[in-house]
């Protein structure tokens, strides 16, 4: 019973140690749940050397890239990032396995009235599969959606800009 105890503490402690607002850490919290079908897990912060994520099309910083751990076994990796939108940005989440691999594409926050329909689990489903050796074309390999357009370019080129990022920072053996 200590053991459990301690472990819920710990995996506390983990998610209220990166500065994200507390609605969203909860939306993360239950993604990695269900897509990695654990209960208890950590987050490690994954960082980036400044002089390398500079010149990165996406941003990486402490508060958003992380590596997903249980029981000191290493799951995969989850990266939150923003985007915008017509008139403001949009939260994402991006769950990725041990080999860079999109296994989860999520909407978090989406701060818009229209639009929101990229935030549907069957749109988002075109993500899932695709790794750093993958190129994102809207209106070719990524569906378009009638009065979402900004939004879906925009997540389309947030998600080209992190499988490049993960490209540099594997072939750089960061990652």
């Amino acid at each position: 019973m200590r053991f459990k105890q301690v472990s819920i503490l710990l995996m506390i402690m983990a998610l209220m140690s990166f500065g994200l607002p507390k609605n969203i850490k909860k939306k993360v919290d239950k993604e990695i749940k269900e897509t990695f079908q654990v209960e208890m897990y950590a987050l490690a912060s994954q960082s980036i050397d400044e002089s390398i994520s500079k010149d990165l099309p996406s941003e990486f910083k402490a508060d958003n890239f992380f590596r997903i751990v249980e029981n000191h076994n290493f799951l995969g990796y989850a990266y939150i990032g923003q985007a915008p939108s017509k008139t403001a940005q949009f939260d994402y989440l991006v769950l990725l396995d041990e080999n860079l691999i999109v296994i989860k594409a999520k909407v978090l926050v989406y701060r818009e009235d229209y639009g929101g329909e990229i935030g549907s689990k069957r749109w988002l489903k075109q993500f899932v599969g695709k790794s750093q050796n993958d190129e994102l074309n809207y209106g070719e390999n990524i569906v378009a959606i009638s009065g979402a357009t900004i939004s879906v370019r925009s997540m389309t080129t947030a998600m080209n800009n992190l499988l490049k990022s993960l490209k540099i920072l594997h072939s750089k053996n960061i990652l």
